[in-house]
């Protein structure tokens, strides 16, 4: 089987999102482990279409013609709900998409914040009618956390949805020395790219302040980054790192923290998670959308209700001040890493739902 994978999501903590283009290259090589080809394209480099800024790109097919013609997919693979999908769509190939978060929640924390004005929204609205009509023609979701399946079905009632825990390759992930923090230390590796997530950052502000001998270190970026800045720069343990190149040091900072921490208000099975877990590192992070799902509490981490800043302070000094503890669940984890999130179990899987619908 030719599966055509194009990779466009936004997000990541390394420039033009290549932590996930990285990792959706470790599921095309799964798929070649196991018989199968693929190619790895950037969808924005054959299909955009409005808003881009460049009229051309809103009528020109011409790329991406020319790329299903070379290639020949028997079925397309998209990370993201827009005009490669659409594309894809016409041409009357099997499309599956990978859904990484809820995109509706999304929208709506967007329409709240920085799309405020009517051309924006204009656009976001012509964004979400784009990706529905993806979502109800492709030939199936696959989903990176459980609980979006009733999300999902609550917008879209027709569609075919698939449990896909997306892997990671642990052999990728090892000790590598070359970055030197103060310690104790508490590491963060998100953006700040919509407030729904965001906005628990701002719990922080009372922990930086009562744990003033604990340094925490963010690396990230995103639109909401001086809103987080404002509040926590002030304190002097606190330490912005901004972007880190990718995978080399991103394996270097996971190496040096102590504990990693993800204060988020929304989210899935997150990548930065999957890499503190492959890394051995403790993990504190929010009870919140598919993160259970990963963090099992107090055997793969441990986990915090949105604004309990107590129990934020707690167990961080709990994890710093017990040092086994934190290497027995650091352990744990990447465990359940290898068990769970296996990119050869994963690419098994989606072949056995992709081969039901190519065309013999």
């Amino acid at each position: 089987m030719r599966v055509l994978i194009a990779s466009g999501a936004g997000g990541g903590t390394s420039k033009k999102s290549i932590g996930k283009y990285f990792h959706l290259k470790e599921f095309g090589e799964a798929l070649k482990k196991i018989g199968h080809d693929y190619k790895l394209v950037r969808e924005v480099d054959y299909a955009k279409g409005f808003p881009s800024r460049n009229l051309g790109d809103w009528f020109s097919k011409k790329k991406f013609n020319d790329l299903i013609n070379d290639y020949d997919p028997d079925v397309v693979f998209v990370d993201r709900q827009s005009h490669f999908g659409l594309e894809t769509i016409k041409k009357n190939i099997p499309l599956f998409v990978y859904l990484r978060g809820h995109f509706w929640m999304e929208q709506e924390w967007a329409k709240k914040t920085i799309y405020k004005g009517l051309l924006m929204r204009t656009v976001l609205n012509l964004r979400q009618k784009n990706a529905e009509k993806v979502f109800r023609e492709c030939q199936g979701i696959f989903m990176t956390a459980d609980y979006l399946e009733d999300v999902i079905k609550e917008h879209i009632p027709n569609a075919k949805t698939f449990h896909f825990l997306e892997g990671l390759d642990a052999s990728r992930w090892y000790p590598a020395r070359g970055m030197t923090l103060e310690h104790p230390c508490v590491g963060m590796s998100h953006d700040a790219n919509w407030w729904g997530k965001t906005k628990e950052m701002l719990t922080l502000d009372e922990v930086v302040k009562k744990l003033p001998d604990v340094h925490f270190y963010w690396v990230g970026d995103g639109q909401y980054k001086k809103q987080i800045l404002d509040k926590l720069e002030k304190y002097k343990n606190f330490h912005y790192l901004g972007f880190l190149s990718y995978p080399e040091k991103i394996r270097e900072y996971l190496t040096e923290i102590d504990v990693y921490a993800l204060p988020t208000g929304m989210d899935t099975t997150p990548l930065s998670c999957r890499e503190a877990m492959a890394m051995e590192k403790p993990i504190i992070a929010s009870n919140v959308g598919g993160i259970p799902e990963m963090i099992y509490h107090e055997k793969t981490g441990l986990l915090v209700n949105e604004g309990d800043h107590e129990t934020w302070i707690n167990s961080i000094k709990y994890l710093i001040e017990n040092k086994d503890v934190a290497t027995k669940l650091g352990k744990q984890s990447r465990e359940l890493l290898s068990e769970k999130f296996n990119w050869d179990i994963v690419a098994r899987k989606f072949i056995a739902v992709a081969e039901k619908y190519v065309k013999k």
